[in-house]
């Protein structure tokens, strides 16, 4: 399973999100911005406070990291 911890305002999470659909991988989108509990759990899986975070299967990815990615998801 995919997650994104996002913000409406993230130009990166936006990217993330659209790279994800052209490639038909769904995903779950979490709003950290409207969550303060989701924010909490994010920063204590990535040590950070930026976004996008992505959690694929228990690995966590910080940024929109496409070699990373794709690797995670095996789309290389």
């Amino acid at each position: 399973m995919v997650i994104i911890y996002s913000t409406p305002t993230c130009v990166y999470c936006n990217s993330l999100k659209q790279y994800l659909t052209d490639k038909n991988i769904a995903y779950k989108e979490i709003d950290v911005s409207q969550n303060e509990q989701e924010l909490e759990k994010m920063v204590a899986i990535s040590g950070q406070m930026g976004v996008p975070v992505v959690d694929i299967d228990g690995n966590i990815v910080i940024g929109f990291d496409k070699v990373k990615i794709d690797e995670l998801l095996k789309l290389t």
